[in-house]
């Protein structure tokens, strides 16, 4: 079943033209979104205006030669390999959930554009059934296991703000569409179908209040933290130098006072048992 393109049974009751002005409408969707939300926290001013300021603090000129190597080590790093996260739990969940979503929408786009109407379309139904199952896998480990609410501030699982509207619609979409495969040619393939629509229009359409805008932002975050690093400017921030080195601790005693004397590793607090005692 996992090998039947869940689309083509659908093609006798909606055209693929449908379905394919659908998937547009959820590209625009996504695109609106990213620019008011870029317009509403002033992302992109924020970004411009500190290059500009690193600019003027930079010790020295990074070539083009070596922004692109920040750029490639920022891809590899920050957005393939999630490197960032030092919890290993979070960044399995964070890839499976990556990667799932990129396989799920890309085999979507490829059986709706490409094989509307054939069952066997290749590789792409397997890859589809895959990638709601990677999505399920990460996201729900995320949201019953990891998510610091529930694991460190004591929350039930089922505590939901507007922040959550990302992940709660991107589980919706995955679970939904894998039961819809699963129940089609009955009453209940319908319903799950209905609800996969619901949840994947939620996921798309409310790019504004949720994260989703955030996966364009963090790797231009993270890249231009390099470039800040690299060209000495520090990010705006003033630069005190290797904090173990007894003259700057001569200078600001409250450095060893309240980190220690070796700040890089503060002793065996900030290593300490995660709080799991509520």
């Amino acid at each position: 079943m996992i090998d039947t393109n869940p689309f083509s049974e659908l093609s006798a009751f909606i055209s693929p033209a449908t379905m394919k002005t659908y998937v547009v409408l959820m590209i625009l969707l996504v695109i609106g979104g990213t620019i008011l939300d870029m317009i509403h926290k002033k992302s992109a001013k924020y970004f411009f205006e500190n290059s500009k300021k690193a600019q003027k603090n930079a010790k020295r000129t990074v070539s083009g030669g070596e922004k692109a190597s920040l750029a490639a080590e920022t891809l590899v790093s920050e957005v393939l390999t999630s490197s960032e996260f030092n919890n290993q739990q979070r960044r399995i969940s964070h890839l499976f959930t990556m990667y799932g979503f990129i396989i799920f929408v890309v085999s979507t786009a490829t059986l709706i554009f490409g094989y509307p109407t054939e069952a066997s379309a290749s590789i792409w139904p397997v890859l589809w059934h895959l990638g709601a199952l990677m999505l399920c896998i990460g996201g729900y480990w995320f949201w019953f296991i990891i998510r610091v609410d529930v694991s460190a501030e004591g929350n039930p699982w089922y505590h939901v703000s507007r922040a959550d509207i990302f992940i709660l619609s991107l589980l919706a979409t995955a679970t939904f569409g894998l039961v819809w495969s699963f129940t089609q040619g009955s009453g209940l393939g319908w319903l799950f179908f209905v609800l996969f629509l619901g949840a994947s229009t939620t996921l798309f359409g409310t790019v504004l209040w949720s994260k989703f805008a955030h996966m364009f932002f963090k790797p231009a975050a993270a890249f231009q933290k390099k470039v800040t690093r690299a060209d000495g400017s520090q990010e705006n921030l003033p630069d005190l130098g290797e904090l173990s080195d007894p003259e700057l601790q001569a200078r600001f005693p409250d450095i060893p006072e309240y980190m220690g004397t070796n700040p890089p590793n503060m002793g065996f607090g900030i290593k300490r048992e995660a709080p799991h005692h509520f």
